[in-house]
């Protein structure tokens, strides 16, 4: 599920076939010239974050596998999708998946997109592996955030696209390979990687667990197997499978996953 920062109070305008299934969080462009939430405290969301990852996007997916994380109103899937992906598209929430749904009739494309009530864990037990991984809005939602990249770094064929809440600041810091115990003070040092827990609620949303910094995303997505191949835009990341994860840090990641899907 896409971030429900801020509450929003929006809905399609008045007439529209899209108001009953409101309150809508993606600002879907219809093909009537209608939009599904016009008033957005964030502005044409998520248009504007698709305009700044989209040249990283192959503009031809044909024949390609794409799997949407936390779909939402389906925004990201609909534009694979018209790339000429097939699209497999999750979330959690069933009016997110009853939106996305008839949405996907509107543009034409619910041919070309499989929509699943499931969250990221479940894939654990995915047999398939996919060309192309959006996981926008739902790092920051999950109480495993590195159990889910774990999972993702086994049905990553292709690209993952990421992105996240983060605490501010952007300066990173690569630790070194080992850190003695009397040098855990560095740890405290700007562009250490560090994740904040959020042990009530952020933006009075109960779902938001963690606020990583730019360090400890870019620290998880190498312990989870990936290397970064671009970072479009504040809080995005563009990563591919690679071999940056020490030996150790693969034998237990795949232990793990092994005992989690029951191997």
């Amino acid at each position: 599920m896409e971030s429900r920062l801020p509450t929003l109070t929006a809905h399609a305008p008045p007439g529209s076939d899209a108001r009953p299934l409101g309150p809508w969080f993606h600002n879907l462009h219809l093909p009537d010239g209608s939009q599904t939430a016009p008033g957005h405290p964030l502005g044409d969301f998520p248009r504007m974050k698709w305009q700044q990852v989209e040249p990283h996007v192959p503009a031809d997916l044909s024949g390609q596998t794409a799997l949407d994380i936390g779909c939402n109103a389906g925004y990201y899937s609909f534009e694979l999708a018209k790339r000429g992906a097939r699209v497999t598209a999750l979330d959690i929430d069933r009016r997110y998946l009853a939106q996305a749904k008839w949405a996907a009739a509107r543009y034409g494309l619910q041919d070309r997109i499989e929509f699943r009530q499931a969250s990221v864990y479940t894939l654990a037990r995915e047999t398939r592996d996919y060309d192309v991984v959006w996981f926008f809005g739902v790092l920051y939602h999950l109480r495993h955030p590195l159990l889910a990249l774990d999972i993702l770094r086994n049905i990553t064929r292709g690209q993952l696209f990421l992105q996240t809440l983060t605490c501010p600041g952007k300066s990173v810091v690569r630790p070194r390979v080992n850190v003695t115990l009397d040098e855990r003070e560095i740890m405290n040092r700007r562009g250490w990687p560090r994740m904040a827990f959020i042990e009530e609620a952020l933006e009075n949303d109960p779902t938001n667990w963690w606020a990583p910094n730019a360090a400890c995303v870019e620290a998880m997505l190498r312990v989870a197997g990936f290397h970064i191949t671009a970072r479009p835009g504040d809080e995005m990341y563009v990563a591919a499978p690679g071999t940056e994860a020490s030996d150790f840090n693969d034998e237990s990641r795949r232990a793990e996953l092994a005992a989690l899907i029951g191997t």
